[in-house]
């Protein structure tokens, strides 16, 4: 009997503990037990969102998205296996070894996901799944990654950008990476725990992917394809250090070619030496050179203080305060007009044409024409280049300025300055992106949002420009060799001497380059050529005139435009 009762006695409590416990299971915290069984037993799946398209104004892909897998293990099948598997994962499809292994025994206790591979292409994927299979391992699947491809390879690279395994590391896919990468979804469904099967009929949840939006450029890719080319031909041939080339449609500031040479393959940036990777168009800066005349002699002429036909006797040297100024080529006393100082770019005709600005006046156009300000055009890391207040800058520095040296501008800056006198007087904003979009800095770009400024009078332009055909004439100009057969060309040669980055002094070397634009009488399209550091001599006319040549030919038949029936300038250049 005693033992009968005992035994009853210690049947009664672990009842009691059972019903105590079912009480609090089922009475009091029923939610937060339940809640807890799930997520125990719970796979979380991420659905990746296919990133947007890249596109050249046609629409054609600069950039785009093709099938890929990403390799996931569930440690719960894989830990036990996990040296030998993680040593035939890292020779298939070569990843670490070490950083596989622990992804296969779980970077977090209780994990059953882990990636083992990313954006692996579909076929490798699945023949190594069929490897692991045969050979008898469990807890590998597959699932959709899809891969960063740039079907033309190295054609607009230094804008379009690159990607790493988990984020965009350069150029449009940084910039406007909140556009295209779009909102990656999540599957979550309840497994048993030994083998991380989908148990039917338990409850699941699916959040669908976002995918990003399409990125519309101005780029033409056939345009710029051929613009690199010609352009990489030439820093070649003259054994130069890099080259730009940008193509403007002038009446809308539209960016239909941006290159730079030397350049990358998109597809591999790994392989590409870091200083390539980026726009040296926008991200490095330069003095203009004698370009920058024609800013000069246009400002002059809409403040009513010059004028094409006015007569300067230019001496073979003028002493200015610290320093002479000196003409590039040997002269004596000669007699040039305002349109023969811009024909012969003479420093020294230029310096005395300027002594009636002001260094305030002289910066406040030059400000207009956007010089010393970012173009804000879509490319990370933009230069604002350099111009000294008008209030701050000596007269010493006016003259140096006024023929294009004691500043500095990017490509985009002065291909739009050009521009503006190509457009009547009316600077367009340059862009890049059509429509709109916002830039990780917050800053809304493209054409949407291009802006227009009367800079100069459409006479004082359409004046300037009547010079700029004197450049190309085969008898009064210095860069016959940036004609256009059968088209009126307006342009302006530049060659300034280019500052050392270890010493900021002078190293030699130079940057030549020719901007203009055609119809001269019409303008249609302005192009802006600069070659950095040429070992073989030679100037803006002989190096960068012809490239400017080749490439406006190429644009202007590309887009149908049909020579006009203007008669070429018949300004004097000596008097």
């Amino acid at each position: 009997m005693l033992r009968l009762r005992v035994g009853f006695v210690l049947i009664a409590m672990v009842l009691s503990f059972f019903g105590a416990r079912l009480v609090q299971l089922q009475g009091m915290d029923p939610q937060s037990y339940a809640v807890r069984a799930a997520a125990e037993g719970a796979v979380r799946v991420p659905l990746a969102a296919e990133r947007g398209d890249i596109l050249d104004r046609n629409g054609v892909p600069l950039a785009g998205s093709i099938k890929g897998k990403m390799v996931v293990a569930d440690p719960a099948l894989t830990a036990a296996q996990a040296p030998e598997l993680a040593r035939l994962l890292s020779d298939r499809l070569s990843v670490d070894y070490f950083r596989t292994l622990t992804a296969l025994r779980g970077r977090q206790e209780g994990s059953r996901y882990e990636y083992v591979a990313r954006r692996v292409p579909s076929t490798l994927a699945t023949d190594t799944l069929e490897v692991l299979d045969d050979a008898g391992f469990e807890g590998i699947s597959l699932q959709d990654d899809p891969i960063r491809d740039y079907p033309a390879g190295d054609v607009a690279a230094n804008l379009v950008g690159y990607m790493g395994t988990d984020e965009p590391l350069g150029g449009f896919e940084r910039t406007f990476d909140e556009q295209l990468a779009g909102v990656d979804g999540e599957a979550t469904w309840q497994s048993n725990s030994g083998k991380g099967v989908r148990i039917p009929l338990r409850e699941s949840t699916l959040k669908a992917a976002q995918n990003g939006a399409p990125l519309r450029t101005t780029i033409d890719r056939d345009l710029q394809w051929f613009t690199q080319k010609v352009l990489a031909q030439a820093v070649q041939q003259y054994r130069a250090e890099s080259g730009s080339a940008i193509v403007l449609d002038t009446r809308t500031g539209e960016t239909l070619a941006l290159a730079d040479v030397p350049t990358f393959d998109a597809n591999e940036p790994t392989e590409a030496p870091e200083e390539d990777l980026g726009s040296r168009a926008l991200n490095d800066t330069y003095e203009p050179g004698s370009v920058q005349k024609v800013l000069t002699a246009s400002a002059l002429i809409d403040a009513g203080k010059a004028f094409p036909r006015q007569r300067f006797k230019v001496p073979p040297s003028l002493a200015r305060q610290d320093r002479v100024i000196g003409d590039w080529f040997d002269h004596g006393n000669i007699r040039l007009t305002l349109a023969g100082i811009i024909a012969q770019s003479s420093n020294i005709g230029t310096v005395l044409a300027a002594d009636a600005f002001s260094p305030i006046e002289l910066v406040d156009y030059l400000q207009r024409f956007g010089l010393g300000q970012r173009t804000d055009i879509g490319v990370r890391g933009e230069t604002a280049g350099i111009l000294t207040p008008g209030e701050a800058m000596t007269s010493q520095t006016k003259d140096r300025v006024a023929f294009g040296q004691s500043l500095s501008v990017n490509v985009a800056q002065m291909a739009a300055a050009v521009n503006t006198i190509a457009n009547g007087g009316v600077r367009v904003s340059p862009s890049l992106i059509a429509g709109s979009a916002v830039t990780d800095d917050g800053v809304t770009v493209g054409t949407d949002v291009a802006t227009r400024t009367r800079v100069v009078s459409k006479a004082a332009a359409r004046a300037t420009a009547r010079m700029m055909e004197k450049v190309v004439d085969p008898e009064d100009g210095v860069a016959p060799g940036a004609q256009v057969p059968g088209y009126l060309v307006a342009g302006k040669t530049g060659t300034a001497q280019r500052v050392a980055a270890d010493c900021g002094c002078y190293d030699g070397s130079t940057s030549v380059s020719f901007g203009g634009f055609a119809p001269a009488d019409d303008a249609r399209f302005t192009v802006y050529v600069v070659v950095h550091a040429p070992e073989v001599d030679g100037g803006g006319g002989s190096i960068a005139g012809p490239v400017f040549s080749r490439v406006m030919g190429y644009v202007l038949g590309r887009y149908g435009v049909e020579p006009t029936d203007g008669k070429p300038s018949r300004l004097p250049v000596e008097w």
